[in-house]
């Protein structure tokens, strides 16, 4: 079993996922960032500066922080909102980059040898001797 398990930690895609799960850590930090930082002082200047945490519902002696709920839930889709942008800006460059690696590919594809032109020649030949 010790074999099996230092197998399965050796494989690459067990070593990318945690590179993958390092990285999101990181990343989740820039954009609460953003969120926190940049994007909501600026709705906060457009809707007057609005704070709704401190909204509570008090039912049967209990309390609930639907104003906590509520910017939980602004916050989701503004993080959404900046994860989306950020996804799509990425898709086109990884497509702008796969269609610069295609025509370099397509440069570099080789003209034929002297004796494939030969070859060929003489194929052509043959088909046009048969009809």
């Amino acid at each position: 079993m010790w074999n099996e398990f230092k197998a399965f930690i050796a494989k690459g895609n067990v070593f990318d996922m945690a590179i993958g799960v390092v990285m999101g850590s990181a990343f989740t930090a820039i954009v609460n960032s953003l969120v926190k930082d940049i994007i909501t002082p600026g709705i906060g200047i457009i809707l007057g500066n609005i704070d709704l945490s401190g909204y509570k519902v008090q039912l049967l002696g209990a309390t609930f922080g639907i104003g906590n709920f509520v910017n939980a839930i602004i916050s989701f889709l503004i993080i959404s909102l900046v994860l989306f942008f950020v996804v799509k800006s990425l898709a086109a460059v990884e497509k702008s980059l796969a269609k610069k690696d295609a025509e370099e590919a397509i440069e570099k594809v080789t003209p034929p040898t002297k004796e494939e032109l030969l070859l060929t020649e003489i194929r052509d030949l043959l088909k046009e001797q048969k009809q």
